[in-house]
């Protein structure tokens, strides 16, 4: 063996020797804890709701868990009745309903089950609209002020939620890593198909109870739905601040990761509070696509993992029929009827109560919404007008 030779041996001893002293030298996260565990419950379009209590006030409140949210809020009335003092503030929201400033409690407390968490501040809206869609009292809104600080999964199977601490994390074998933009929300692109494929950027949004949703700025910008042949059918939806009118149609195909949904019922809005920051975003994914996997979103890593459950196959809601019910009063009444809708149509009338649909009496706001997504069937409603009984026989109409 040659001096040289021997040299050149040495020389890749020492160098494989070096790399494999630093690849062991690699500071390595403490490991994540789970911290507590604790079901939740599901409003229809796959919204969640948990509870928990505030501060040293006893009563168990209804939180909305939304990572469309960029803070943390109580409703405005709820903090009325339990007498929770509120500091006025010169800060402002946005929502579908307009901008509203909003004062804050400061500096308090969130006891989830298993776990509580510290120096929070409260943001005070009115949610009425939305205790008035799902029929229960919403106290809240849980966002990004909690999410920011753990790691949490999303079980739609058991409907149970995990929280661990940030740290090194193993996700389920299976599914698919996304790695969104993370601001105060999550911002995810998306791939989808019209007339044309397209790519944009768009809010990963659980507290929505919708499927997908285009804001009509960019939808018009960007001609996707131009040339479509069937026309987009005229609904009422509602969101943090009101009620509005938008339009609601079809694309073929929504991709998310690795993972193709076909003809997906998609809302076109027009943005006139620009809620969906056009021209930087195209709209918003909502829970009602979310639901259909298990999902953990690990904020501190600025990544969220999906993994297909069993409601991944679930049908689409294609049932159309106009018509806006509410909770109202321990009253599930009619407060809006589009013009030209099959509801019109049938015969019903702002103020009817809904007694029972197919003879299913005194119902949940939530069951009777399950029932009208039938199409192809006429369904026996009966309500109540001005005191007296009538029936009213409603086929909605599909959007496909």
């Amino acid at each position: 063996m040659t001096r040289k030779f021997t040299l050149l041996l040495i020389f890749k001893a020492v160098l494989f020797s070096s790399i494999a002293i630093r690849a062991q030298e690699v500071f390595i996260k403490p490991a994540s804890k789970l911290l507590t565990n604790f079901p939740f419950k599901q409003f229809s379009g796959g919204v969640i709701l948990v509870t928990a209590t505030v501060n040293d006030y006893p009563d168990s409140l209804n939180f909305i868990f939304d990572t469309g949210s960029g803070g943390i809020s109580l409703d405005s009335t709820t903090c009325a009745l339990l007498h929770i003092q509120t500091m006025p503030s010169d800060k402002t929201i946005r929502g579908i309903g307009g901008i509203r400033t909003v004062s804050f409690v400061n500096n308090a407390k969130l006891h989830l089950p298993g776990l509580t968490v510290d120096s929070l501040d409260f943001h005070v809206n009115d949610y009425d609209i939305l205790s008035g869609v799902y029929g229960i009292r919403i106290d809240g809104i849980i966002g990004y002020s909690f999410l920011s600080r753990f790691i949490v999964r999303l079980n739609y199977d058991s409907l149970t939620m995990q929280v661990y601490s940030p740290g090194e994390f193993k996700y389920k074998k299976g599914g698919h890593i996304l790695r969104p933009l993370f601001t105060s929300l999550p911002i995810q692109h998306v791939k989808f198909r019209d007339d044309r494929d397209l790519t944009a950027r768009f809010y990963f949004d659980t507290g929505a109870g919708i499927c997908f949703l285009l804001s009509q700025d960019y939808a018009e910008d960007s001609s996707v739905l131009a040339k479509k042949r069937k026309k987009p059918v005229i609904t009422q939806a509602e969101g943090l601040g009101g009620k509005m009118q938008m339009k609601l149609t079809t694309v073929k195909e929504v991709k998310l990761g690795p993972y193709k949904f076909k003809n997906v019922p998609t809302y076109v809005f027009d943005d006139e509070y620009n809620v969906t920051s056009y021209p930087y975003l195209g709209g918003l994914i909502g829970n009602d696509l979310l639901r259909r996997f298990n999902v953990t979103l690990n904020y501190p890593a600025r990544e969220i993992h999906i993994i297909p459950n069993a409601h991944y196959n679930d049908l689409f809601d294609y049932a159309y029929t106009g018509l806006g019910i509410y909770y109202v009063e321990g009253k599930v009444m009619v407060e809006d009827v589009i013009a030209g809708s099959p509801a019109e149509e049938a015969g019903f009338e702002v103020g009817d109560v809904i007694f029972a649909i197919n003879n299913v009496f005194n119902s949940t706001i939530s069951n009777y919404k399950n029932q009208l997504q039938t199409t192809g069937e006429k369904l026996k409603v009966i309500v109540m007008r001005k005191g007296l009984p009538i029936v009213i026989w409603l086929k909605p109409h599909s959007i496909l």
